[in-house]
């Protein structure tokens, strides 16, 4: 007699199929993060061109007026908003969630901007990384932390506040998660709405770095990009 295979058996197996390729895509994130690899693994591919070209002023139609001219400063607006606008119900929504971590944000400016520059280097994002290098300088952080930042939490030099923000963003990247001994030291000073800012603050700018990263968006015009050999 045949045996007779339940649908519960097929689901356990599925499952099981699933769990072990979670396993694999997981073990495999560890290592690469958000960086696209060459063949060769040795360097993050980045494009030299946008894929999605951001919108001069005169193409602005009356909602992408409303939206981008409050964003201009000294006469223009930065390329990560005018190719944003290129789809306006998203800008729309996205705008002011960025903009909270910019300038409402629970957390001291020094470290969030350390959150946002080590988010950027591991998803290789030169853009967000030029960008908060310039905030991050007005935030208090000196070039030498700046090209620090992509050395990680074990790098020599960190107060062990420091080192653990780093930490945390490095286990977000990683896994997704942040381990009960990294939390509770963050909790030493953080109370709970600083908390949630952190694990937002990196889950945004991982955000980011893929879009801009997969549109293509070019460093703005003196925006400086990543820390050369000399700089570090």
């Amino acid at each position: 007699m045949k045996r007779s295979i339940s649908i519960w058996s097929l689901e356990r197996r599925y499952h099981t199929r699933q769990v072990l390729l979670a396993l694999i895509v997981g073990v495999s994130l560890s290592f690469t993060g958000c960086a696209t690899l060459n063949e060769g693994g040795d360097e993050a591919v980045r494009l030299k061109e946008p894929r999605i070209q951001p919108l001069a002023e005169s193409q602005w139609n009356a909602q992408q007026q409303k939206m981008l001219i409050p964003l201009k400063r000294d006469g223009r607006v930065i390329n990560v908003w005018t190719t944003i606008a290129n789809n306006p119900k998203l800008a729309e929504k996205w705008l002011p969630f960025a903009f909270y971590f910019l300038t409402d944000s629970t957390l001291p400016r020094r470290e969030r901007e350390m959150l946002m520059l080590r988010s950027a280097w591991l998803c290789q994002c030169e853009y967000i990384f030029g960008q908060h290098t310039l905030l991050g300088k007005s935030a208090g952080l000196s070039d030498e932390e700046i090209a620090r930042i992509t050395k990680g939490p074990k790098a020599p030099g960190w107060n062990p506040f420091d080192a653990t923000l780093l930490q945390a963003v490095d286990e977000l990247h990683a896994d997704a998660f942040i381990p009960d001994v990294t939390w509770n030291a963050l909790a030493q000073r953080y109370n709970q709405q600083q908390l949630m800012d952190v694990v937002a603050t990196v889950g945004q700018y991982t955000l980011l770095s893929m879009f801009l990263n997969s549109l293509g968006v070019q460093l703005d015009e003196g925006v400086p990009g990543f820390p050369t050999a000399k700089d570090k």
